[in-house]
């Protein structure tokens, strides 16, 4: 922090944990009057997460200025022996996580449905702008592979699960075959975030509902925009007025808008269209029945780093179903 000329030199420096485990570890830290977070790496550190971490920093820095809602860093480091893996330091947001609440919304979002409606919106809006930021002009070459992204994707996942398979996932191959005969007509590269859900942002405090930042930014690339909306809107239930059950069970969908109604506001906020929107949702039903399927099966192996991923067995097979049966009412072109 002196080295970076931070705040606060010469004053007592406090850390308090805040969350982490399996995944990243996020911490508090202040300094005099100085207060930031710090994110780094479990410990022991994963192969590859110092490298994860670096990119993460990466991209926030080419955010800084943009309208996206995200942590403002403040400094990195690329020296594992400083704390035991890189890290780096961003501004302390002020706000509110949906994954903490469990599955009742703070007020007035517990009882207001209409400033409910409005932390969907919200949340919508957060990757349209996301989508509308010009990567190459802030210096984000090389950070993906933006070429070839959808050609690319069956394969790199069916790969995947060659390397972690133990049983038959019905519909996997279903999936795969209509994806691989389905591609985008257009296709127009951008930052994705890769796990873009209510788990990955955070709110500020009261209504109306306004987006404070987009975190967990560890799978983000260059690629298409609209999986982040496919992931989204595959986690959304058909019908919000009761509450109906989506695939995100610490959310309560109850008033929340309709598919079509954040389908249309991410269109006019992006600038993309949404009418392929099924590809989308099809993908992200396949990638996340794979990537559950690798954690599940460390579970099963006795290899877990993470032994909440027990859950995950049966989500993997009701997603990989559920891909296969929208694959099989949405027609060829």
């Amino acid at each position: 922090m002196d080295d970076q000329g931070l705040p606060g030199a010469g004053q007592p420096m406090t850390a308090r944990f805040i969350t982490g485990g399996a995944s990243n570890d996020l911490f508090e830290i202040t300094r005099g009057d100085f207060r930031c977070a710090l994110r780094r790496p479990p410990d022991p550190v994963p192969a590859g997460r110092d490298a994860t971490m670096l990119r993460e920093y990466r991209l926030l820095v080419a955010l800084a200025d943009t309208d996206v809602p995200h942590p403002r860093v403040v400094a990195g480091c690329d020296d594992p022996s400083v704390v035991g893996g890189c890290f780096y330091l961003m501004e302390f947001v002020d706000g509110w996580s949906p994954i903490q609440e469990g599955t009742t919304w703070p007020e007035p979002f517990g009882s207001d449905l209409e400033a409910r409606r409005g932390l969907a919106f919200e949340l919508v809006d957060g990757i349209a702008r996301l989508a509308r930021v010009d990567w190459e002009s802030r210096g984000l070459l090389g950070f993906g592979r933006p070429d070839g992204f959808h050609e690319r994707q069956v394969d790199r996942w069916l790969h995947h699960l060659e390397a972690v398979q133990f049983r038959p996932i019905p519909g996997i191959d279903e999936a795969a075959a209509w994806l691989r005969n389905h591609r985008p007509r257009s296709y127009r590269p951008g930052i994705m975030h890769g796990d873009y859900q209510f788990a990955n942002v955070m709110y500020h405090h009261g209504a109306p509902a306004r987006l404070a930042a987009i975190v967990d930014w560890e799978m983000a690339t260059i690629g298409d925009p609209l999986l982040d909306l496919g992931w989204v809107i595959n986690g959304w239930p058909d019908d919000t007025s009761t509450g109906g059950q989506g695939t995100v069970s610490y959310v309560d969908y109850t008033g929340m808008p309709t598919k079509d109604e954040l389908l249309q506001a991410y269109a006019m906020a992006s600038g993309r269209p949404v009418d392929e929107i099924d590809y989308y949702v099809i993908l992200a039903r396949f990638k996340l029945a794979i990537v559950l399927e690798g954690g599940y099966a460390r579970v099963v192996a006795g290899e877990a780093d993470n032994p909440k991923m027990a859950m995950f067995g049966d989500v993997v097979l009701d997603m990989a179903a559920k891909a296969a049966e929208l694959a099989a009412t949405t027609p060829l072109r």
